[in-house]
């Protein structure tokens, strides 16, 4: 930019746009000064060299400012998990339910984890019939990424939301 352009003639770019013609190096450097703005080289390679006239501060400003809005709309996706019991009572599924379903609507996995103690391992068919329901009743939100698998004394699945 600048002073550090050294092919002349060179063809210069306006402020808005529009193309002022090939000129020197010269006098596109006075034409920008009498205006204020830096002489910026948009496509160095092509003969003669495109520069165009702007205010370079505002444009580098301008285009961090753009970086930043857009790294804080990104949204990361991030693995909630919801815990049950296999003998759960019907308001506590539902209110698991209501928890898992606003996981998924924000755009986040959910893990779907029973958890088993003592002589309730015995009878894993019992927790995989409370996980299947769940995923019956998110179905129209969530479909299943990982099915039940059981480890350890745990059993476990994961759910992602559906793309809309």
């Amino acid at each position: 930019m600048n002073e550090q352009i050294r092919i002349s003639p060179i063809r210069l770019i306006a402020e808005e746009g529009g193309q002022v013609g090939i000129v020197s190096l010269d006098e596109a450097r006075t034409r920008a000064g009498e205006l204020g703005l830096d002489l910026v080289e948009v496509a160095p390679d092509s003969r003669p060299p495109v520069v165009r006239m702007m205010d370079y501060g505002k444009y580098k400003y301008k285009a961090a400012r753009a970086a930043r809005e857009a790294r804080r709309k990104q949204h990361t996706v991030q693995l909630k998990e919801v815990k049950f019991r296999p003998g759960i009572e019907d308001h506590d599924y539902e209110f698991k339910r209501r928890h898992a379903r606003r996981f998924l609507t924000e755009g986040n996995k959910v893990k779907l984890t029973m958890m088993f103690r003592g002589r309730q391992a015995a009878h894993p068919d019992l927790g995989r019939e409370v996980l299947l329901r769940m995923t019956n009743d998110l179905s129209d939100c969530a479909k299943v990424e990982q099915y039940p698998n059981f480890e350890g004394r745990q059993m476990s699945m994961v759910l992602v939301p559906l793309k809309n």
